[in-house]
């Protein structure tokens, strides 16, 4: 293997998917940590032979090094305080994986070619009423029908974004996202398993990718966004306002559970957004559901979450032999399991 064939950034990628530090690696690898520093850099470049080593240290195939790597920022993280930093950059280094195979699949014509609306938002301090808009516009963009959103995973899925469900380990992170120009990526968490909550998660994600791409990250405001965008997508303002009840009627608010395939908390915040229900009425449904322990676990289930689809049809095509030979297999192995699940 020749010395220039090396992508630096893919052995920052390699080493955060094995949880290694660069002094780890280094004595792994019997090298120094200025050296692993040096190659991430590009300050150096390894030997062939310290690749072989590195490639069977980490668990990647040589051809993993020789791949262009996609830019992106660190990624679209809530609980940033709370999330360590050690499992964000897993959880990224599996995301530039994930895109990968949707880059390989959409060359193989297995996948669809990204058309995702970027819509920024005014600022920081945008108000509700310029994020419902927006919704309504991503909404009309992609033709979906009124009332509820059929298949949320389904729907990012026709649009070029590569999604993918894995067990991330962490109750702080439930989901993320990495906005990739060609194909962005979103991750959902198999930790919880509920149906509702993982279309939410899904419509959030979608959210930071339109509102703020590659331009805002890592702050809370934007985060306050994503959910304002969610609810509205989700359960759009002039088809949900009416039906949303003004008093804390559980059977009212079972139904419109299974109608619009969210959860009763986001229907009380809906209501209470709407100017539905009082803030004194949205305060005494949200002690009755803490009382009953519907916080943790509510009911009426509303059965499993929404599961990816291109990425395992392509995986188990033979048209990904050739990405299977260049990226690390149990990594691959490890989307496809839980994606499946």
């Amino acid at each position: 293997m020749s010395t220039q064939a090396f992508e630096r950034t893919r052995l920052r990628a390699a080493r955060e998917l094995a949880g290694l530090s660069q002094a780890q690696l280094a004595r792994e690898a019997g090298l120094t940590p200025a050296a692993i520093s040096q190659f991430e850099s590009a300050a150096a470049r390894p030997s062939p032979e310290t690749i072989d080593d590195l490639c069977q240290i980490l668990g990647v195939p040589p051809g993993f090094f020789r791949e262009s790597a996609a830019e992106s920022h660190e990624g679209f993280f809530r609980s940033l305080r709370r999330t360590s930093v050690v499992d964000r950059r897993r959880a990224r280094a599996i995301a530039l994986v994930a895109h990968d195979l949707a880059a390989r699949a959409a060359t193989a014509g297995r996948f669809a070619t990204a058309d995702l609306p970027t819509i920024p938002v005014s600022g920081l301090d945008a108000g509700a009423a310029e994020i419902e808009r927006v919704a309504a516009q991503v909404r009309s963009l992609w033709g979906v029908p009124s009332g509820p959103v059929s298949d949320v995973v389904g729907l990012l899925e026709a649009h070029g974004v590569a999604v993918i469900r894995l067990p991330l380990g962490t109750a702080d992170v439930d989901a993320f996202s990495l906005p990739f120009p060609d194909h962005p990526v979103i991750v959902l968490g198999t930790d919880k398993n509920d149906r509702a909550r993982s279309r939410f998660d899904g419509a959030h994600e979608l959210a930071h990718l339109v509102l703020h791409g590659q331009q805002i990250w890592g702050v809370k405001e934007v985060e306050t966004q994503a959910h304002q965008f969610a609810a509205a997508f989700l359960m759009p303002a002039d088809e949900i306002r009416d039906q949303l009840p003004t008093t804390v009627d559980w059977p009212a608010l079972f139904e419109l559970k299974r109608l619009w395939q969210v959860s009763l908390a986001a229907l009380l915040m809906r209501a209470r957004t709407l100017g539905r229900m009082s803030e004194t009425t949205y305060l005494t449904a949200i002690k009755a559901a803490s009382a009953r322990g519907w916080r943790r676990v509510e009911p009426v289930p509303l059965g499993r979450p929404e599961r990816p689809a291109r990425l395992l049809n392509y995986l188990a095509s033979p048209d990904s032999g050739p990405a299977r030979a260049v990226l690390p297999p149990g990594i691959v192995q490890s989307i496809e399991t839980a994606s499946a699940a």
